[in-house]
């Protein structure tokens, strides 16, 4: 998992590569988080960790974009982001 802080959307897919269960678990990080799973954009592929750990391991990966706003995000969302994300740590430590 790779936190960024811009969108409250959860990414899951690089290319057309498909680790197993990887869209299931996204399900379940997007259920416990209310935040978005979605296909990242043409633009951002090859741009990041989780591409380069989908491409390399053939696991699943995803990028957390935590927050909305103008960053750098202030402290005030620190909360929110907190409660929003718990869920996807604890998920994380059992599903992947």
């Amino acid at each position: 998992m790779a936190y960024h802080s811009q969108g409250e959307v959860i990414y899951w897919k690089f290319q057309n590569y498909l680790p197993a269960h990887s869209e299931y678990i996204g399900r379940q990080f997007s259920k416990a988080s209310g935040y978005l799973l979605d296909i990242t954009p043409a633009e951002s592929a090859w741009a990041g960790y989780k591409d380069w750990f989908i491409q390399n391991y053939n696991l699943p990966g995803y990028t957390i974009e935590v927050g909305l706003g103008e960053n750098p995000l202030p402290l005030s969302q620190f909360e929110k982001i907190f409660k929003d994300n718990i869920g996807i740590l604890v998920l994380g430590a059992t599903l992947i």
